[in-house]
C-alpha cells in the first residue's frame, strides 16, 4: 500500500509551486520532500513535474490529473481537522445529564440556568435516575454527567468532586409547636406521625441504615417519593418529615416549617458527579463540568 504521506508531500509541492515552500509547510527538509515526488513518480511509472525557469509545474496530462484528485481530498480533509478543532473548542451539541427529580430541582437547576447563557447553542437532555441508575447510564454512554450520592464504589466511572452535602433533619408546622425549642430522642420520634421517602429512594436508604446501627425502626405515617407532596403534607400539619433541610430552606425562612432538634442528628451525606472514564469529553461537557468545579471552589 502506498503511503499516504506521499501524496501528501505531492499536494503541498503543487499547491506551493516550491519544493521548499512545500518543505516549510510539511515542517520537514528540501530534499526529504525531493526524496518523496521520486518515490511517488517510481510507484506510479511518470513524472509529475518538470521544472520551469519560474520553478516547478505540473506535468500534463498526468500530473495536473492527479492535482485534481487529490486536491478534493485534502481539502475535505483540512476542513474536517478545522471542524474537529472547532468542535474542541466550541460548545454545541448536546450534554446529556442523568439525576434525581430532586437533585435536578434543588442543586442542579442553578448549573443549567448559568450554563444557558453562556452557551446558548448547546442544548440539556435531562434523565431522572436513581444513582444506581446513573452509574448504569454513564458506563453504557447513555448520559454525559451523571449526579449521584457518595460515596460510590464502581470503578467503571470516574468521579469528578463533589458537588452538594445533604442534612436529612426533622421538619414540622406549627401543629407541633410543643416540640420546638426541645431535644427529643430519635427514639422517640415514632411517638409522633413521621413522613418519610419511600425504600426506594436513596435518602431513605441512608436514613434506614443509620437508625438501624442504633437498634432504632423508624414507622412511617405516611411513605412518599415525592418531596413536594411531603413538605406540604408537612406545612398542613399531617405529619413530620424527615427531609434534606436544603430543600426547605424556602419553608425554613418563611417559618412554615420549624427544624426541630432530634439527636441524635443523622450523618451529612454529599452528592458527587460522575463521567465515563473511558471516554474523551466534549468541549460541552467539560465546559459543564468546569461549572460545577467554579461553585464548588466558592463553597
Amino acid at each position: 500500500m502506498i503511503d499516504l504521506n506521499l501524496y501528501r508531500t505531492f499536494y503541498m509541492v503543487a499547491k506551493c509551486g516550491s519544493l521548499t515552500k512545500a518543505a516549510e509547510e510539511l515542517y520537514i527538509s528540501q530534499p526529504a520532500v525531493s526524496q518523496g515526488i521520486k518515490m511517488l513518480e517510481q510507484h506510479l511509472g511518470g513524472k509529475l513535474f518538470t521544472r520551469r525557469s519560474r520553478g516547478i509545474e505540473l506535468t500534463e496530462p498526468g500530473g495536473k490529473q492527479l492535482y485534481e484528485a487529490i486536491s478534493q481530498i485534502f481539502e475535505k480533509i483540512e476542513k474536517a481537522e478545522k471542524d474537529f478543532h472547532q468542535v474542541k473548542i466550541t460548545a454545541t451539541g448536546n450534554v446529556r445529564i442523568c439525576a434525581s427529580d430532586n437533585v435536578t430541582t434543588y442543586s442542579l437547576m442553578r448549573y443549567i440556568t448559568e450554563y444557558h447563557d453562556m452557551y446558548p447553542n448547546v442544548s440539556l437532555s435531562l434523565t431522572n435516575t436513581n444513582t444506581r441508575q446513573a452509574i448504569d447510564m454513564i458506563k453504557d454512554n447513555k448520559a454525559d454527567i451523571g449526579f449521584v450520592n457518595l460515596p460510590i464504589e464502581d470503578k467503571g466511572v470516574s468521579f469528578t468532586g463533589q458537588t452538594g452535602k445533604i442534612h436529612d433533619v426533622f421538619a414540622a408546622s406549627n401543629k407541633f409547636a410543643h416540640l420546638f425549642n426541645v431535644e427529643i430522642a430519635l427514639d422517640q420520634i415514632n411517638n409522633f406521625p413521621i413522613l418519610l421517602f419511600d425504600q426506594t429512594t436513596m435518602t431513605r436508604q441512608e436514613i434506614d441504615k443509620f437508625t438501624h446501627d442504633l437498634n432504632i425502626v423508624l414507622t412511617p405515617e405516611y411513605e412518599l417519593s415525592s418531596v413536594n407532596l411531603m413538605v406540604e403534607m408537612a406545612k398542613r400539619g399531617m405529619g413530620i418529615a424527615c427531609v434534606p433541610r436544603e430543600y426547605i430552606i424556602n419553608e425554613l425562612k418563611s417559618g412554615e416549617l420549624i427544624e426541630l432538634n432530634v439527636t441524635p442528628q443523622f450523618p451529612v451525606r454529599a452528592t458527587g458527579v460522575i463521567i465515563n472514564k473511558s471516554i474523551e469529553q466534549s468541549f460541552a461537557v467539560s465546559e459543564f463540568l468546569k461549572l460545577l468545579n467554579k461553585y464548588e471552589k466558592v463553597k
